[in-house]
């Protein structure tokens, strides 16, 4: 990519200033697109509407969402990260501004569609902006707080919804409210950061709809991308079907545990990811998919048993695999590719991350009406765990292989220093 003019380099805020405003956006984006979750029984019981309308919001979502990941996911590579994000707050703000105002599921909708596209349309510009910004801080904090800035938001989000639902029934606009103050002040901090980089041609086709993975990172993504898939997808069984599982074992009282799953789940991932962030980018990987696996092993029976103690500890053990195995699939495919790919890959990344988190949920919903809750919920578990024990079955063999390499290599030079002694 060309680089950025002095006079676009210039800006009111620093580039460190800009760093930790964006990281803001992040967590703040997350956690709005998790407020809305423990609020639908509220909606639901005041407006009475029939069970699938959760559905049709939930879709709604990730169907604007996986739209803009689609269409102007790579847009900033060709404009800018701050055209692109500007756009996207504003969005957001409105989205706010119609939940705060809803009066019918249909209001919900329309809110969920607009925060789908404002989400959508700013992963990729942020997550390339974190990257292009970091250095004014600590080289690889960008993408450590692309791995735990989602999970870090979608935790605040549920638990400071759940508690406004279990405090203040009657006030459910209120975190949205918070959330607004929060969107307007990031737009200005955004308005007055920094550009990190000039504008190319392309802008317009590049909003043709498509996933690219780069050629540099294909071979790759092949092994690696599931990774990304199974953390999300075990997202999309919580954020789906967790509330009505705890509901299930606790009680129908247990509002605030409704929340409190989720951030099980999210919060501990957000702590693996900075805990990790200096471990190499395999050996993250390695330790993610371990512990996804072995935290859901051993969630199952306590699905079975209807044990809520022993399945939030089992979640939590799963949330640290959640929070470091996305970590990893960014650490080994992000560095692949050169910077104007950014924004375009993290999209790609993003679709098949939402893609798992949204289709397998919706289904998993739908097949819970028939073959019951639980039943549904420890079939989706084994299928995430088959999902993360492929990755580490190519992690086994892709160690074995580099081993063998370096094996090979010695004996080769061992054999050359002979010869030349000789």
């Amino acid at each position: 990519m060309t680089p950025v003019p002095a006079a676009l380099r210039r800006s009111v805020l620093s580039h460190r200033a800009a760093f930790w405003v964006q990281a803001s956006v992040l967590v703040v984006l997350m956690a709005a697109s998790s407020a809305p979750s423990p609020l639908y029984p509220v909606y639901q019981a005041q407006w009475g509407f029939p069970p699938v309308v959760l559905t049709v919001i939930f879709a709604a979502y990730v169907l604007a969402l996986l739209g803009a990941l689609l269409t102007v996911g790579a847009l900033s590579d060709h404009l800018g990260r701050r055209p692109v994000l500007l756009a996207a707050l504003c969005l957001e703000i409105i989205s706010m501004l119609v939940f705060m105002l809803a009066g019918s599921q249909v209001d919900l909708i329309a809110a969920r569609l607009l925060q789908g596209l404002a989400t959508g349309t700013a992963m990729g510009a942020l997550g390339a902006y974190l990257i292009e910004l970091e250095t004014a801080v600590r080289p690889g904090l960008g993408t450590v707080l692309n791995g735990a800035g989602p999970t870090l938001g979608l935790a605040v989000g549920a638990v400071a919804a759940s508690l406004v639902v279990a405090s203040a029934p009657g006030s459910v606009h209120l975190i949205f409210v918070v959330l607004l103050a929060l969107l307007v002040l990031q737009l200005a901090g955004t308005a007055l950061g920094p550009e990190t980089v000039t504008r190319i041609p392309g802008a317009l086709a590049s909003l043709r709809p498509r996933v690219h993975f780069p050629r540099a990172t294909r071979r790759t993504a092949l092994w690696v991308l599931p990774g990304a898939v199974a953390t999300w997808a075990l997202g999309g069984l919580i954020l789906a079907l967790g509330p009505s599982l705890v509901r299930s074992m606790a009680g129908p009282d247990a509002v605030v545990l409704t929340g409190l799953i989720i951030a099980a789940l999210t919060g501990t991932g957000c702590l693996a990811s900075l805990l990790l962030g200096n471990a190499r980018s395999h050996q993250v990987l390695a330790l993610g998919m371990a512990a996804l696996f072995v935290g859901l092993a051993a969630s199952i029976p306590a699905l079975i048993l209807h044990s809520t103690g022993a399945y939030f500890a089992a979640i939590v053990v799963a949330g640290a695999g959640f929070g470091a195995g996305f970590l990893g699939v960014l650490r080994i495919l992000m560095p692949l590719v050169a910077a104007h790919e950014r924004a375009g890959l993290l999209s790609a990344i993003y679709v098949a991350s939402y893609l798992a988190n949204s289709v397998p949920a919706v289904a998993a919903g739908a097949v819970a009406g028939r073959a019951g809750l639980t039943p549904t919920a420890v079939g989706y578990t084994g299928a995430v765990m088959a999902l993360a024990l492929f990755v580490l079955l190519c992690l086994l063999v892709r160690s074995r292989t580099s081993a063998r390499r370096i094996q090979d290599r010695g004996v080769v030079g061992a054999g050359t220093a002979a010869a030349r002694s000789r």
